[in-house]
């Protein structure tokens, strides 16, 4: 049965873009939705896992659980999905210490 997916994919390769707007509709920049089969939800994020480069995604579909949906994450970023009793929390990263400059 088909469900509603949504896809966002930041700073990812041109033709990644092209391959999920065959699928689903672009409504912002690097923001994509539509209405989609579970092994099609599947095999676009195959795709976009597999070719994410340095750019990062988010798909969010329906699940059976509390919150009525699930997410699936690919690529580098500050936001990490956790779970946390059955719900799904989004835990910040720090940044790295690495980064910052001496006093």
């Amino acid at each position: 049965m088909p469900s509603m997916i949504v896809i966002s994919a930041t700073a990812v390769p041109d033709h990644l873009r092209g391959a999920l707007s065959r699928w689903l509709l672009e409504v912002t920049p690097e923001l994509y939705v539509g209405t989609v089969s579970a092994r099609v939800r599947d095999e676009l994020w195959s795709s976009v896992s597999a070719s994410i480069a340095d750019g990062m995604a988010v798909l969010a579909y329906p699940a059976a659980n509390e919150q009525g949906f699930a997410l699936r994450t690919a690529g580098t970023r500050r936001r990490e999905p956790i779970d946390f009793d059955g719900l799904t929390l989004i835990s910040f990263r720090r940044e790295s210490q690495e980064t910052a400059k001496p006093s």
